[in-house]
């Protein structure tokens, strides 16, 4: 396995979520890159965010139920400056809302990793 986004996806399918983080300008980098987009350091290392984020975006995707049912889209904003794509589980498509607070975890499914969200404090 070579490159960052294999080293990656190996730190999600065994449970952990990193990022990186510039050693030169000292900004968080995600999705992983070679290179520091901010400042153009190669200077990149692997750090665990805290995994707070802010949703900062939200789509629902509709699907058949015997397909799931509907899923959603959203765009979470770390709490480290960086923004990605994921879906907020254990609520209702229609109950994710822009500003909710949310926390991010691995779900690990026949040994691949994906960050999922689910809502800090419970639903509300």
């Amino acid at each position: 396995m070579a490159g960052v986004q294999a080293t990656h996806q190996q730190a999600l399918d065994e449970g952990r979520f990193t990022i990186q983080r510039c050693g030169a300008c000292g900004r968080h980098v995600y999705f992983p890159r070679e290179a520091c987009p901010h400042c153009g350091a190669g200077a990149l290392a692997w750090v665990e965010p805290s995994g707070l984020g802010t949703v900062h975006a939200v789509t629902t995707v509709r699907r058949k139920p015997a397909d799931g049912g509907d899923i959603d889209v959203s765009l979470i904003d770390l709490d480290e400056g960086v923004r990605l794509m994921s879906r907020v589980e254990g609520v209702a498509p229609a109950d994710v809302k822009i500003g909710q607070r949310v926390r991010a975890r691995v779900a690990v499914t026949a040994g691949r990793g994906l960050v999922v969200f689910d809502l800090e404090g419970g639903a509300r």
